[in-house]
């Protein structure tokens, strides 16, 4: 329940488990990780978003992305992000990209940093496949929400897809996004 205060649980709660709120469902991603060392694929689900990034080397990773099969570009940078709609406002906002809705179902695919390579964002529909080939002479690594941080060596591809799972939260507040963003974004909440 991060959108009640500590002061406000007192007062709220009660309404809330009379049954009163209603259900924010939002969009997630499902990356499949391959590494050349394991014998079958990790999955994992993600709420915000899906990295693949140089580690603590600081050098370039490359990675080789295609949507649906379709090979799209190599970017050089100091990693990849794709994010969902939820996750808009996090990582992929500090890296330039753009804010979804939190309701939307598209997510996003952006560099970060990239070096002569291609910098602009692109917002993918929710049955979009987007393939990801890293390669680096480093050690990289792999976040999921920035929880789950692991190595990702050179090799590794990363699949991720629109998850068929989602996640509901429950609110009280009334929906207010775009009156709410930028007091949130700023920390004023």
């Amino acid at each position: 329940m991060t959108e009640l205060r500590a002061d406000e649980v007192k007062t709220k709660l009660p309404a809330l488990l009379a049954g009163e709120g209603w259900l924010d469902e939002r969009a997630m991603l499902e990356a499949e990780l391959l590494a050349s060392d394991q014998e079958s694929p990790r999955i994992f689900h993600a709420l915000n978003d899906v990295v693949a990034a140089r580690g603590e080397v600081a050098r370039l990773v490359y990675v080789d992305a295609s949507i649906d099969g379709k090979p799209l570009t190599s970017y050089g940078a100091d990693g990849v992000i794709m994010s969902t709609a939820t996750g808009s406002t996090g990582y992929s906002l500090a890296a330039g990209g753009p804010i979804l809705h939190p309701q939307a179902e598209e997510f996003l695919l952006l560099p970060i940093l990239p070096h002569l390579s291609s910098a602009y964002t692109l917002v993918l529909p929710p049955t979009a496949v987007v393939k990801l080939c890293v390669s680096t002479s480093h050690q990289a690594t792999f976040s999921i929400d920035g929880h789950i941080n692991l190595p990702l060596p050179s090799g590794a591809i990363i699949t991720v897809k629109h998850s068929s799972n989602r996640i509901r939260f429950l609110r009280i507040n009334p929906a207010n996004f775009y009156g709410s963003l930028e007091p949130k974004l700023k920390g004023n909440q």
